[in-house]
């Protein structure tokens, strides 16, 4: 098992691999993406991670790009492909994928995705 040195990491991108998730492809997508950064010789600078269920199901194949919070919804092999080339590579997030993004110290949602509820303090 390896312990990755991130100190030039920019981005991290969170897979989920729930079970929702894998359902819509959850695993295709994961090695989508990591074939992508391998093929765009960008291993140094994006980590990725799988993640288990992120409570967005509906929104199944959800992704999530950090260190900016911005959140995508039903992602596919192609579309994750996209996300490397088009928004970590060059800036420009799939905006009609988006279902968050961190602005003003708080998620704000785009429009696009399910609503959801929201959790009440005991379920914490």
């Amino acid at each position: 098992m390896a312990t990755w040195d991130l100190s030039r990491t920019k981005h991290h991108v969170l897979i989920c691999n729930g079970g929702s998730c894998l359902r819509q492809n959850g695993d295709e997508v994961t090695l989508a993406i990591r074939a992508e950064i391998k093929l765009q010789g960008a291993d140094h600078f994006i980590h990725t991670t799988r993640t288990k269920c992120n409570g967005r199901c509906e929104d199944a194949c959800v992704v999530t790009v950090y260190p900016e919070g911005i959140w995508y919804r039903n992602m596919t092999p192609e579309s994750g492909k996209r996300l490397i080339r088009e928004h970590l590579l060059k800036d420009k997030p799939l905006h009609e994928q988006m279902t968050y993004s961190f602005q003003l110290n708080r998620f704000i949602p785009t429009g696009n995705g399910a609503k959801g509820v929201l959790r009440r303090s005991d379920e914490c």
